[in-house]
């Protein structure tokens, strides 16, 4: 053996005799990383459904972004960035069954777009018994008001809007009552859920809803961040800072609940 072969394997025992090795190593990383929320997998998860999971502490949040406008039954042309209904509630439903994540922040910025699916994914937000906050980012414009309002706390960035206008239509439309009166049911339908998740009353919702002095081209309400709180909309003014902060603490306060219930249960 030559002497530099000698000296390179001398220099290479002494830089692993330099370093500690950890005694809680796992054999089998890749083990380790499927069985985590928290791996290059669900991180993939951003480009696909626009959702992330982040820890803090002992806690888990899953983070979802509902962007653009909300795709209903219909396909939207590839230009206009969608929120899928059908990718989300099954999402939804998986964060509560999850029992490893412990709450979900939403980021809003959404122009609305399909009544029935903007709703079916807001009741199931509403339903939720994890912890669940919102937050408006940009806008929270139409179908995007129950959306926001769905989650158990809601903030409001102070330089987002919220437009409140009554629903509309595209395509064939036909000219008789009936119209009147479908286009009726389905506005109390999202009139009564706002109503029911914040604390505006269905009267003065309607109001907003029927405003005729503000839009040019429309009837509606535009509300900046600080007058949708002040109308009951909205519970705060924040950032994704006080959204994030209010989670983990809903997160801690549930946690707390439960440990309390489950002394009482070993007691008895």
């Amino acid at each position: 053996m030559s002497q530099k072969t000698k000296q390179q394997k001398a220099v290479s025992k002494k830089n692993k005799d330099n370093f500690v090795k950890n005694p809680c190593a796992d054999d089998e990383p890749k083990k380790l990383e499927n069985d985590s929320p928290i791996d290059e997998e669900h991180t993939d998860q951003i480009g696909e459904t626009g959702s992330i999971l982040a820890s803090h502490k002992d806690s888990i949040i899953h983070c979802l972004t509902i962007i653009g406008q909300i795709e209903g039954h219909y396909i939207l042309s590839q230009q206009t960035k969608t929120t899928k209904y059908e990718h989300v509630i099954p999402l939804l439903v998986s964060i509560e069954e999850d029992e490893r994540i412990d709450g979900l922040l939403i980021l809003l910025n959404t122009v609305g777009g399909d009544v029935e699916a903007g709703l079916a994914i807001a009741e199931v937000i509403s339903g939720m018994k994890k912890p669940t906050v919102s937050i408006v980012l940009g806008g929270g414009h139409s179908i995007g008001i129950p959306l926001a309002v769905a989650a158990k706390k809601s903030f409001i960035a102070k330089s987002a809007s919220m437009t409140v206008h009554p629903v509309r239509t595209t395509g064939l439309t036909l000219g008789v009552p009936q119209t009147f009166e479908y286009f009726q049911k389905m506005q109390d339908r999202i009139t009564t859920f706002v109503a029911e998740n914040s604390k505006i009353s269905k009267e003065r919702y309607n109001q907003l809803v029927l405003n005729t002095g503000e839009l040019v081209m429309d009837i509606g309400t535009i509300l900046e961040g600080e007058e949708a709180v002040d109308e009951g909309l909205i519970d705060a003014v924040g950032t994704v800072s006080d959204a994030t902060e209010a989670l983990y603490d809903m997160i801690k306060h549930s946690k707390n609940t439960a440990k309390k219930s489950k002394a009482k249960k070993q007691d008895k």
